[in-house]
């Protein structure tokens, strides 16, 4: 039997108008996991069955962690310090032969999803070996997932060759297609790491199956003059000569932009995903977010793995690219504070494709929020809330979380996973890959 619930919040963020619009006294009803009405507290009430009082909270929507590999969380703090192909030859990559399978992944998925959910996220792409492990993970937990199943030209412990790795997302992408918390993709790795008959296929298969897909791209210099090298031109003008680039792909990293780039971006449709702590780490480049948005560029916020970053929190990341994005604009008023938040919500939908499903509160869509107490200390005095969500540490004060309307978190407390074993199977992996 369907019952609503009644939210009744402080401040409420729909994410709805872009600036957003921050509304007081605001009452959001759910029902059979979605957004059944938004009033404010001096207008009629609605009926309802149960209600949550938010006194001096703001209420949200999810964050959206628009790239990572979630099950990487397992080797967090393992290869630090290191420059990006030195960190994947020598460290990651074997690392991965040596450990990865459906165990490790599940397990990584887990911690994974625990940290991403106490600060405030409720969907997050994913680009990994074993997928089934990974959406098993998001299922029993009750969080939102985009799994991008990956495809590269050389063998791994998963598959042995492109048309392998392909047939096994096709495979998964039936299994799971009636699940309504995931979503299942294709993830060519990176265009040094897939050749060209791959990706057409690819394209085809996203379009035949209105499957999402995510790559790499332009993540360093190197990879940019080694395209130039082995192919005469630069890797997003490869991918629009194959016909990759339209609205199902979005594109991770990007920090090598010229206006060739910006303007087959834009022509084509495609998303780009800004992952600025992961870029900083491996000292991959700097990507020009302002310039891309100002051009009419849909771009999402992700995190990227825990072994590059190290953490899975989407605040940070946002006042992260909002400080990163000013000192590479030379502008302190580049990406202000409310961009920042449209990249973390709204716009991480729209690069993963389901922003009819989430992203934004409003009335058909799932009910994926999150409600942040807004009285601590260090978030004192309030002047402008959102500035306040992005440029302080406001993840730390994340008090609940729903996914399709299920309270996930509670008065900060988990309610789907069990801490204890979580710790506990961190700590054996640690014990094993350590050796």
């Amino acid at each position: 039997m369907s019952r609503t619930t009644r939210l009744n919040a402080r401040w409420l963020i729909t994410m709805q108008t872009s600036p957003p619009e921050v509304l007081e006294h605001q009452r959001v009803y759910i029902r059979d996991g979605q957004i059944l009405a938004i009033h404010s507290m001096d207008a009629p009430d609605q009926p309802f069955d149960e209600e949550v009082d938010l006194s001096e909270q703001l209420l949200m929507p999810g964050y959206v962690n628009a790239h990572g590999h979630a099950a990487m969380s397992l080797f967090r703090g393992m290869a630090d310090d290191l420059p990006l192909m030195s960190w994947l030859q020598d460290h990651i990559w074997p690392a991965e032969s040596r450990w990865v399978d459906r165990d490790f992944v599940y397990q990584g998925t887990r911690l994974a999803i625990a940290e991403m959910l106490r600060s405030g996220t409720t969907t997050f792409a994913d680009m990994y070996f074993y997928p089934d492990g990974v959406l098993d993970a998001a299922i029993e937990t009750g969080m939102r997932c985009v799994s991008f199943t990956p495809v590269i030209d050389f063998p791994s412990a998963y598959g042995q060759n492109p048309d392998e790795y392909i047939q096994k997302a096709l495979t998964v992408h039936e299994q799971y297609r009636h699940q309504p918390l995931v979503s299942i993709g294709l993830g060519p790795h990176a265009p040094y790491t897939i050749s060209d008959a791959p990706l057409r296929q690819i394209s085809i298969l996203a379009t035949e199956f209105n499957m999402p897909v995510q790559i790499h791209l332009h993540e360093t210099a190197f990879e940019v003059s080694q395209s130039l090298e082995l192919h005469g031109c630069r890797p997003s003008q490869r991918l629009a000569q194959l016909g990759f680039l339209d609205a199902h792909v979005s594109c991770t990293h990007m920090t090598q932009v010229n206006d060739d780039d910006l303007e087959i971006f834009r022509q084509s449709g495609a998303s780009i995903v800004h992952c600025p702590e992961s870029n900083l780490k491996l000292a991959s480049g700097f990507s020009p977010v302002a310039q891309l948005l100002s051009s009419g560029i849909n771009v999402g916020l992700g995190t990227d793995g825990a072994a590059s970053n190290n953490d899975l929190n989407m605040q940070a990341e946002m006042q992260t690219a909002a400080l990163l994005a000013k000192a590479v604009a030379s502008d302190a008023s580049a990406l202000p504070a409310w961009q920042a938040l449209e990249m973390a919500t709204i716009g991480g939908a729209k690069a993963l494709g389901i922003s009819d499903q989430t992203g934004s509160i409003e009335p058909g869509k799932y009910a994926d929020l999150q409600a942040i107490n807004m009285t601590d200390i260090a978030m004192q005095p309030m002047y402008n809330p959102i500035s306040q969500l992005v440029y302080t540490g406001s993840s730390q004060f994340t008090s609940h979380v729903w996914v399709a309307g299920q309270c996930l978190l509670k008065d900060g407390q988990l309610t789907t996973l069990p801490m204890d074993e979580l710790l506990a199977q961190a700590h054996s992996w640690q014990r094993s890959i350590s050796g």
